[in-house]
């Protein structure tokens, strides 16, 4: 099944889609509660970037994991951001978050409301232990659920975890662990080379992270951490995740924790608060969900709707991203579509830098911004998988 919508005059400034750098699982951010890393980033963004909070009227909260008092999430986010009025909606759809908050964004402007500030957040370290106590009267103990690792780990519908999903997909197609570790090696020189000149390619976008906390101390955070380089031999010495498996430590992401954020609002608005500057508008975004256990097959039926929406094709897009939590999402997106592996994630993507899920669309969707923007604007098209075998797209034009 697919979905396609088309979103009319809607946009962001470019200069007001950020991220903040990730972080891999266990690093600097994972005592950080992902609301206080939300608060710090975004206030960071706005304030950079000249942006009055005035001018925003409602706000959608993207995340995928549960933090302390996030019952409250969007109004004490909102508070906290100096904006006690505003309010609006929190949504989570696993690694579709981001592009179903800015689906949520452009709807409402679509239909009239002002400015609405998307923020995406979570923190995968220390994902909370749930408790259900059992029924009164039951013999039958409590209820216990890791929400990280025992969602990654299975599917109430399939019973199969995500990288099995993966599996299945790379056997049925025939690829080899060398066609893995190949596309490994490939986004990691891309990834690297999105690194010279003092990362200048995005500094436009990565907002600083900087929090002081009494108990465990500061927290400075400038640049992704954690991210390991990835060499044909370091990739080949690797051992397979599964016993006779195809996908090793470098052909699979990483958890990680960060937040991402931007301004939605009409592109006359957009105009006038980018300054003369370029915005990034939304043309159509799309949903799909696969075959059981299949989820790395999502991204191109997710994709298609989209461009179907918007009456494109492939070949029209100047740029094109995938979140690729495993390395056959690339190439079962390549075979598809007949996209040059090499054309695809030209800055990087969520396979080196990480997926703190909520984020991980948006960070994405903001180094694509970037790459049309240097490349003079044009069309750009982000695709990628999500939990229960679903996938979410978002076609973007940036332009003057």
């Amino acid at each position: 099944m697919t979905s396609g919508a088309t979103y009319g005059d809607v946009a962001v400034p470019l200069t007001a889609l950020w991220t903040s750098a990730f972080a891999r699982w266990g690093g600097s951010l994972s005592h950080v509660s992902s609301l206080d890393l939300a608060v710090a980033g975004t206030s960071r963004a706005l304030s950079d970037r000249g942006i009055d909070r005035d001018v925003v009227e409602g706000l959608v909260l993207g995340w995928t994991v549960p933090q302390p008092a996030i019952f409250y999430g969007a109004t004490t986010l909102a508070a906290r951001l100096g904006m006690p009025q505003v309010c609006g909606p929190m949504l989570s759809q696993a690694c579709a978050t981001s592009v179903a908050a800015l689906h949520q964004a452009a709807a409402s402007v679509g239909t009239g409301a002002g400015p609405q500030l998307v923020v995406t957040t979570d923190r995968t370290s220390n994902g909370p232990d749930l408790t259900w106590p059992a029924p009164r009267g039951s013999e039958r103990g409590p209820v216990r659920e890791n929400w990280v690792r025992d969602s990654f780990s299975r599917d109430p519908v399939t019973g199969q975890s995500m990288l099995a999903t993966a599996e299945a997909v790379a056997a049925e197609c025939g690829f080899t662990r060398d066609d893995l570790d190949s596309l490994a090696v490939l986004r990691s020189e891309q990834y690297t080379a999105a690194l010279s000149d003092d990362r200048i390619h995005r500094r436009d976008f990565m907002v600083g992270i900087e929090i002081e906390q009494t108990e465990l101390g500061s927290v400075r955070l400038l640049a992704d951490e954690g991210v390991r380089p990835v060499t044909a031999d370091s990739a080949g010495r690797l051992p397979s995740v599964r016993p006779g498996g195809l996908h090793t430590a470098a052909t699979q992401t990483h958890p990680a924790d960060g937040t991402a954020g931007a301004l939605v609002t009409t592109a006359p608005r957009a105009r006038e608060l980018a300054g003369g500057g370029p915005i990034v508008r939304l043309v159509a975004s799309g949903f799909a969900r696969v075959a059981p256990a299949r989820m790395p097959k999502a991204l191109v039926p997710a994709a298609q709707a989209a461009l179907h929406a918007a009456g494109l094709k492939t070949d029209t897009m100047d740029a094109i991203s995938t979140h690729n939590p495993f390395a056959v999402n690339d190439l079962y997106f390549a075979r598809e579509t007949g996209v040059a592996p090499e054309d695809m994630n030209t800055s990087g993507c969520s396979l080196l830098f990480g997926h703190p899920q909520g984020p991980t669309g948006l960070r994405t969707v903001a180094e694509l911004a970037h790459v049309l923007k240097a490349r003079g604007g044009g069309l750009g098209l982000f695709t990628g998988c999500a939990a229960g075998d679903t996938a979410a797209a978002l076609i973007i034009e940036v332009t003057d």
